[in-house]
Parts: structure tokens; C-alpha cells; sequence
């Protein structure tokens, strides 16, 4: 099925990368990252150029996946998607809405998932579109600029290598939310004792 998906946008070119990854951001469960390899493939000279579209037309399409999610909710997930996706991103949404969505712009759970979801949690557009746009920018442009410098050779790495290292970079991104929120956490700690130390002092004086 994959395969019929990527042949039939492949037909189209840059069109018919713009269109997957439009419908990918809203509700098409199969990712563009197929159509953008095949394309790719048949001519990495273009493959930049070809990331380019791809990445414009995701971002036009995440707002749209948002209002979906907005208005009809959560059950049209489940319709489309698979339940441990659904569940994953629910999770990371929960714990922390921001990292979430930076991070699942990159990794492969598929992002409409997570648009949607921002959607149905009130979660803010614009830092939906913000950190899509960052988390977007890097997964298309790493399989863009790979092509581009190594031709047809970067195949293997993309199909092969590539999940491991946004994993990779997944982790790292956690783990630099988690110092954040805990650096955060303790410095509000610290002035909110303050606060109380100098309540005291007043009272005392008065």
C-alpha cells in the first residue's frame, strides 16, 4: 500500500510531493517521507527544492489538522490511526504539551496525530505552527541535503539509518525539557521561599 501511495504522488512530481504532505499534516496516515525518498531517488539535483515544497505545504496543512482536531475531536483519530500512535502522543501532550510537539515533528509517529491532538487539548496554534515548523524543517531537509551532496548513495542511510538518529535526537531533546522544567521548578521554589522569608520580616518588624 505504501508503495501504491508513493508511485501514484510520484507520477505528479512536485505536485504530487505538495499534496501528500498537505494531507499528510491533516489526516493521510501514510507519511510523505515516501513520496520525498522516491522523488528524490529519481532526481537528488531537485532534492532541496523538493524538501522546500514538501516543507511549505506541511505548514499549511497544520492548522488544518488542528481545527479538525478542534471540532471534531479525538474519535476521528481513531478511525484513522493506529491506537499506540494515538496513545503515545496523548501521553507526550499531557506531560509536556511543548516537547511534544517539537519532538514528534521529527520522529516517525506520524505528525498529523499531533495536530490534531493540539486541537482537541486547546493547545496553542501558534506554537503548534512554531515548533512544527522547526521539528518540520529538519526532517525534510536532512533527507533534501542528503541527496542533494550524495546522489542515489543516500538511499540506504535514509531508509535505514535515519529513524535511529532522530531518535536519537528525541532523547537528547527530552532530556534538555526535563533540566529546563527542573532548573524551572527550583527557581520558582526558591523565590516563592524568599517571598515568605520577607512576609515574615515585615510581620516581625510590624
Amino acid at each position: 500500500m505504501v508503495q501504491q501511495v508513493s508511485d501514484f504522488f510520484e507520477d505528479f512530481g512536485f505536485i504530487g510531493m505538495f499534496i501528500h504532505s498537505f494531507i499528510d499534516a491533516i489526516i493521510f496516515p501514510i507519511p510523505a517521507f515516501f513520496t520525498q525518498v522516491s522523488l528524490s531517488l529519481i532526481n537528488p539535483q531537485s532534492a532541496i527544492l523538493l524538501a522546500t515544497v514538501g516543507y511549505i505545504a506541511c505548514l499549511l496543512g497544520t492548522p488544518i489538522g488542528y481545527l479538525i482536531g478542534h471540532k471534531l475531536g479525538e474519535p476521528i483519530l481513531h478511525k484513522f490511526l493506529k491506537k499506540k500512535w494515538i496513545d503515545k502522543a496523548t501521553d507526550s501532550i499531557h506531560r509536556n504539551g511543548e516537547a511534544a510537539i517539537l519532538i514528534g515533528a521529527f520522529t516517525p509517529i506520524p505528525f498529523k496525530v499531533f495536530t490534531i491532538l493540539s486541537g482537541c487539548f486547546h493547545f496553542s496554534i501558534w506554537k503548534l505552527i512554531g515548533y512544527a515548523a522547526i521539528g518540520r524543517a529538519f526532517k525534510f531537509y536532512i533527507v533534501g541535503i542528503s541527496f542533494y551532496l550524495f546522489g542515489q548513495a543516500s538511499e540506504e542511510f535514509i531508509t535505514n539509518y535515519l529513524t535511529y538518529i532522530m531518535g536519537g535526537i528525541a532523547i537528547i531533546l527530552l532530556g534538555l525539557f526535563y533540566i529546563k522544567r527542573k532548573f524551572g521548578k527550583g527557581k520558582k521554589q526558591s523565590v516563592e521561599k524568599q517571598k515568605k522569608g520577607n512576609r515574615k520580616i515585615v510581620w516581625k518588624e510590624g
